[in-house]
């Protein structure tokens, strides 16, 4: 082959496969703007099927949109297995393991929830959400040390926020902490000044 055949090959060829992205592009597209107007809509299963004719495995958005919409969906094994895809594509992505959680929640598989929050504070110590559900779980478990531990970390960080604060405030409580639960009590009340548990809470204290 000559000089200028050779040429005239391979631009052919990178021509070629510009168009092939060029209409993946377009397919993905496609896709994600037919899932949207589906998911408004509440098809959710429709919208998780429109997505399957963009998709695209090695795209990181693609798996998340895809697990998300199957979550939607109520699919929850079809949602884990798009999310996991996500996570192998992104692991430092803090939105693929929350978006793992959701379906292996719903699937009440527990201990891969913890295993994933773990692996959230593990890259981001500070993770509000993460270490408030942490204190959640632990303190419906009856363990009001470990409970204590992650709601104590959220309040350091947000003073004044009500959930935490209250939660915060009944896991001194169960603690033996009785003057700091009645400050933490008091202070839930100035944000919901009707909190029902706020005011169990005060009524327990003497």
């Amino acid at each position: 082959m000559g000089t200028l055949n050779k040429i005239i090959f391979t631009a052919s060829i990178a021509i070629s496969a510009l168009n092939n992205v060029s209409a993946q592009d377009a397919a993905m597209q496609e896709a994600f703007n037919n899932s949207y107007t589906l998911e408004y809509k509440g098809e959710y299963a429709n919208a998780a099927e429109a997505m399957k004719k963009g998709y695209d495995e090695k795209s990181y958005e693609c798996n998340l949109r895809a697990g998300w919409l199957n979550y939607e969906a109520g699919l929850y094994t079809e949602s884990q297995n798009y999310y996991k895809k996500a996570v192998v594509l992104k692991p430092n992505s803090l939105e693929a393991k929350f978006g793992y959680i959701y379906p292996t929640a719903a699937l009440g598989n527990m201990d891969q929830v913890i295993v994933q929050y773990n692996k959230i504070l593990e890259l981001d110590p500070q993770n509000t959400t993460a270490n408030y559900r942490m204190g959640l779980y632990y303190y419906d478990k009856k363990d009001f040390q470990s409970a204590y531990k992650f709601l104590d970390k959220v309040v350091n960080l947000y003073p004044f926020g009500y959930d935490a604060l209250l939660m915060y405030a009944w896991a001194n409580y169960q603690l033996g902490k009785t003057k700091e639960a009645k400050i933490l009590f008091k202070k839930a009340l100035l944000l919901s000044p009707t909190s029902k548990s706020a005011l169990e809470g005060l009524s327990l204290i003497k």
